[in-house]
């Protein structure tokens, strides 16, 4: 890589020879600046032991006498500046404390001295002078890792450690696990979908009756047309949908637990003046950054599309619709310890009249149902997609610290049916809260089995069926007791809804 005039040719008599000794930082920062590797530069920037210039010099000139037929000059001259090695001080015992293996003084003094160090005895301990070839060992910490490697690692005992009391996950780690967990034993698979989206897709999802919402925009975003954090997880989990069914993949359940990004409107995050990197900022400069940051709720997504029970010899194929979505927010609060329960709700992005809102303790933390047909065409998606997300940390929070185990009965059951006829637009789920708070502690159970609306039943009207499960703890029940309990919530659904008992 000489220059033209200082390159060797025919017409070269005399030669130079020179062995010299570079910092490695500015060798590497150089090549790496004008691209110009070399294998100088590979050998000196991972350190060159400073004391061999002098013997690499004297070898060349040797093989230019004895290969060449050239003629040393006498000549000469070593200037050697390098600092000397500062002595490494090594306790008594501080390698037998690292390791965890009793060593003797005679061996580790022996490993050092193999090492090519100078090891001296002194009050307490050895200092160690490391060889100039070896510029990684730069403190005790490096002796006690060259003490272990030469004396054998086998002499190292395996033990595990113990792990100190008191520490483990929190709880709501331990929920969240507990969620993921539940979601994959159904069959579910977790996705990790990008955290970036479109100003569009964050009014569309991030609002449930299409007001505008605030975003908060990247300054260097990855990909322009993505330049805003994500205030729903659905956006990330259509595209998911959208790349596997191009692939093939026509049945999909996925499910992601992500943080969102809820800014809140008219106000501006982040900084323009960010900390240097090599300290620890000062307390009012985190503070100033911490409030920078936007609300960020941890969520949890579900996506299903196709069919739910592939197509078979005997059995037909079931295609996934609300009920499922229904099914996976079930699942997901059983897992938090939560009780939830559905009311019709509205989203811009949901599909009219198949679009649940999801409460816990009467808070809303969420919805679930179908994606709106207009959208699924937009994603070049099936016609039925089937959707929820809820706000897991708010389910957290809301949850019951200690959740108590039902009792299993042992004396028998008494189950009856309880029919009613109510208005089209009282949701079940109403009726079937009035019907249980009616009937008492003997009902154990209650389900809905048949939602009718046809012949003998009025215009306007449908026709409720609710299967019941009476039962007592200290009694078998007779059936005028259970007809009782179900006659009581017959009543009190009566009152509040205005459902009459069918004939």
């Amino acid at each position: 890589m000489g220059g033209a005039e200082t390159e060797i040719g025919d017409e070269t008599a005399n030669v130079l020879i020179e062995a010299a000794n570079f910092d490695p930082v500015s060798i590497a920062r150089t090549a790496r600046r004008h691209k110009l590797p070399s294998e100088a530069s590979k050998r000196f920037e991972r350190g060159v032991d400073p004391a061999i210039a002098g013997a690499a010099a004297a070898r060349v000139a040797q093989l230019l006498v004895d290969l060449a037929g050239g003629t040393a000059d006498a000549a000469g001259g070593l200037l050697h500046d390098a600092p000397a090695r500062e002595a490494i001080h090594l306790p008594d015992g501080f390698v037998s404390e690292r390791i965890g293996v009793e060593y003797t003084a005679d061996e580790v003094h022996d490993a050092l001295a193999e090492v090519g160090g100078v090891v001296t005895r002194v009050d307490g301990g050895f200092d160690v002078v490391p060889p100039s070839w070896r510029p990684d060992l730069t403190a005790n910490v490096d002796l006690v890792e060259e003490v272990a490697r030469l004396l054998g690692y086998d002499r190292i005992p395996s033990v595990l450690p113990v792990a100190p009391p008191g520490r483990g996950l929190t709880r709501a780690q331990r929920i969240r696990r507990g969620v993921a967990d539940a979601l994959a034993a159904a069959g579910s698979t977790e996705v990790l979908a990008f955290p970036f989206t479109t100003d569009a897709d964050n009014a569309l999802y991030g609002s449930a009756d299409g007001a505008p919402v605030a975003g908060v925009r990247l300054a260097n975003a990855l990909d322009a047309s993505a330049p805003f954090l994500r205030r729903s997880l659905l956006p990330g989990l259509v595209q998911v949908a959208r790349r596997n069914l191009s692939r093939g993949f026509t049945d999909l359940d996925v499910y992601e637990l992500g943080l969102v990004f809820l800014p809140e409107a008219g106000r501006t995050y982040g900084t323009s003046e960010l900390p240097v990197g090599w300290k620890r900022p000062a307390a009012e400069v985190l503070d100033t950054l911490n409030e920078g940051i936007p609300a960020q709720p941890r969520h949890a997504a579900v996506l299903l599309v196709g069919d739910r029970v592939a197509k078979q010899p005997g059995v037909a194929a079931e295609a996934v619709g609300i009920a499922d979505a229904l099914d996976a927010v079930r699942r997901i609060a059983r897992a938090a310890g939560a009780e939830v329960e559905f009311v019709q709700g509205s989203h811009q992005a949901m599909h009219p009249g198949r679009t649940a809102e999801v409460r816990v303790a009467g808070q809303s933390v969420g919805f679930a149902g179908e994606l709106h047909p207009r959208l699924t065409a937009d994603a070049d998606l099936p016609r039925v997609v089937a959707v929820a997300e809820v706000d897991l940390d708010r389910i957290i929070e809301l949850a019951d610290e200690v959740v108590e185990a039902a009792p299993i009965g042992t004396l028998p059951a008494a189950t009856q049916d309880l029919s009613l006829l109510v208005d089209a637009g009282v949701p079940a789920a109403a009726v079937a809260q009035a019907v249980r708070e009616g009937a008492g502690e003997l009902l154990e159970h209650v389900r809905l089995v048949d939602d009718y609306r046809g012949a003998g039943v009025p215009d306007g009207a449908k026709s409720l069926t609710f299967a019941l499960r009476f039962r007592a703890s200290d009694r078998t029940l007779t059936a005028a007791e259970a007809s009782e309990a179900k006659l009581a919530g017959a009543a009190l659904a009566g009152e509040r809804t205005g459902a009459v008992i069918r004939d």
